[in-house]
């Protein structure tokens, strides 16, 4: 008995040693990709690096007391997790909102909205892990001038109440 969708069981059964799962050294992060003024960001997994189609994901690094340009990535999600640090975010159409977070905590930047990373620490280094919806690197650097003082929205999750 022949079926239409039977055509593919004649193919080799994909080896699972060279398309399954990889792990990918912390040390070994490709730099190249897009850069947003005053944090670097490095690749950890992409489509060329690991075959990943749907997501993307990497380091970012923010020197001590550093903030970022205001920027927004297009019509990416994107999840920041905190590993080191404290994290003051600034979002809004003139970043008039901030929520800070530390080591452990995830936040989550739907698209377009802009937004301003600041190191919040006068002398540690803020290091995060960031996994984003899509492969395309887009970073829109926006030039907006906060003109307002920011207004403080509560860190709301199961754990910090």
């Amino acid at each position: 008995m022949t079926s239409d969708h039977g055509d593919h069981d004649h193919h080799a059964p994909i080896d699972w040693r060279e398309h399954g799962v990889q792990v990918i050294p912390g040390n070994a992060l490709d730099p190249n990709t897009a850069q947003t003024p005053g944090m670097n960001r490095a690749t950890a997994i992409d489509n060329a690096r690991a075959g990943a189609e749907k997501i993307w994901a990497g380091t970012v690094t923010i020197r001590a007391n550093a903030k970022t340009g205001a920027h927004h990535h297009g019509d990416l999600e994107s999840i920041i997790y905190v590993v080191k640090g404290t994290a003051r975010m600034r979002w809004g159409d003139h970043l008039e909102y901030t929520a800070e977070a530390g080591p452990g905590d995830f936040i989550f930047v739907p698209p377009y909205v802009p937004h301003q990373e600041i190191n919040a620490s006068k002398n540690e280094t803020l290091e995060c892990v960031v996994v984003r919806s899509g492969q395309d690197p887009v970073v829109v650097n926006l030039d907006i001038e906060p003109i307002e003082k920011p207004e403080d929205v509560r860190w709301i999750d199961p754990i910090h109440r």
